[in-house]
């Protein structure tokens, strides 16, 4: 091997160890599929709720709850206990993986991840909070989808980059879910249920499969 060929070898060995130090690379395929199964669940749940205000089953202290105050505060709920529980799935599988590669859990990428993540989902959260208190609960769906989508596609820069491609999935059932709003839960289902399993057995295969 010549010195020039051992040179080029040399900087593409840094350029690959500096790319690998500016980004978090440790998110597991599992934790995708697991957050997408947390998912489907919560939607399921959020059925069910659903059909049975509409049928008029749903009580509230012995009353049918008719202004469906009950069931928004149910919903809430199913989202926040589903959120939760896919949070702890996706942190507790990416946390074995970390450990398995022996790199660092936290550090300067994963901060970096974090910020570039949490500051779109936060701004999103705070809006649609305002929606919901103007009674635009139509319009929340779609704008779960559009903002999480464009937290994980901001987010790509500082992780594997095969994570905007999950956003653009987000983002496309977002928008389309914006002119067909009664059909808000399926498009939820799609993007935070089928989409993460599909991404995660997707990473998984491409990334862990061998290992």
């Amino acid at each position: 091997m010549s010195n020039e060929q051992q040179s080029l070898d040399d900087l593409q060995h840094i350029k690959r160890m500096m790319e690998r130090s500016s980004r978090f690379i440790s998110l597991s395929g599992f934790s995708g599929i697991a957050a997408g199964i947390c998912a489907l669940l919560g939607a399921w749940f959020a059925n069910q709720k659903i059909h049975c205000w509409v049928k008029g089953n749903c009580t509230m202290d012995g009353l049918i709850d008719m202004g469906g105050i009950k069931l928004l505060n149910d919903l809430l709920w199913i989202a926040t206990i589903t959120f939760v529980s896919a949070f702890i799935s996706a942190f507790f599988f990416t946390y074995l993986r970390s450990r398995k590669n022996n790199i660092p859990m936290w550090g300067a990428a994963t901060i970096r991840l974090f910020w570039n993540t949490v500051i779109p989902v936060t701004v999103g959260g705070i809006f649609l909070i305002r929606m919901m208190q103007l009674g635009e609960y139509e319009l929340v769906a779609p704008g779960c989808l559009i903002f999480y989508g464009l937290a994980l596609v901001n987010a790509s820069k500082y992780t594997l980059g095969e994570i905007r491609y999950l956003g653009y999935g987000q983002l496309a059932l977002g928008i389309m879910n914006l002119w067909n709003v009664g059909y808000g839960l399926h498009f939820w289902t799609m993007g935070f249920g089928v989409l993460h399993i599909v991404y995660g057995i997707w990473m998984w295969y491409k990334y862990e499969r061998l290992n």
